[in-house]
């Protein structure tokens, strides 16, 4: 799937580094974020109480859980999602790589494991359909997020953007985002990148509007998680 796909421009130049006062987007973006996370929070209202209730009964508190990302210009913020690993998640991983070579290598190369040990029953099938991270949409409100945009990175894996870190710097990460639609966990660490950063460069509202749409879809194929 290429760029053109989504009514992008290849030739349409990218923001300046000078812009970084504004978010990518600016206010149109916004409104269609607010608007979007508004509405989509009211609807899965309900699935997010189920699934809170699940966590909390099957593996105990907490039921959501927050991590440190980075956002617009370099800001730090709590990114939230249902728990999907086991309490003592940290230890289980340390002692996985130590014990593992190959998950070693795995996890410097993509930052994920194929089989990851750490999550639960219950967090798979949270992964698979996505609905771990339905608790973002709260940050998506605060402004910490846009619907659309680069997955958000924790600090040290900003690192692996290279270059293409002062464009993922550019704008608040995403819900959901092109690589998402394009390929999942198909696409490795390299292309990923290459794709969150084609997508900065050159974004438009109506490409947003059809990753939004498409995105659905991704969801129910329940094959990949993002």
């Amino acid at each position: 799937m290429t760029i053109s796909a989504f009514g992008m421009n290849p030739r349409r130049p990218g923001i300046s580094v000078g812009q970084n006062h504004r978010p990518l987007g600016g206010r149109r973006k916004r409104i269609m974020d607010v608007t979007v996370a508004s509405i989509a929070l009211v609807l899965a209202a309900p699935v997010m109480l189920a699934i809170a209730l699940l966590i909390l009964l099957t593996d105990g508190s907490p039921a959501i859980f927050s991590h440190t990302r980075v956002g617009f210009n370099g800001k730090r913020f709590a990114c939230y999602k249902f728990r999907t690993m086991v309490a003592n998640a940290d230890q289980v991983l340390a002692d996985y790589i130590a014990n593992n070579p190959e998950a070693a290598k795995e996890w410097e190369q993509n930052w994920k494991f194929r089989n990851d040990p750490r999550i639960t029953f219950l967090g798979h099938i949270l992964r698979k359909s996505s609905l771990d991270e339905l608790p973002q949409l709260i940050n998506v409100l605060r402004g910490e997020m846009s619907c659309v945009g680069p997955r958000p990175v924790v600090p040290d894996e900003l690192q692996r953007y290279g270059a293409c870190a002062i464009d993922y710097l550019r704008t608040r990460p995403g819900l959901t985002g092109l690589w998402q639609v394009t390929g999942r966990d198909a696409i490795d660490y390299p292309s990923r990148v290459s794709i969150d950063s084609r997508y900065v460069r050159d974004w438009s509202i109506w490409a947003d509007v059809v990753i939004l749409a498409r995105t659905v879809f991704a969801v129910m194929k329940f094959d990949h998680a993002s």
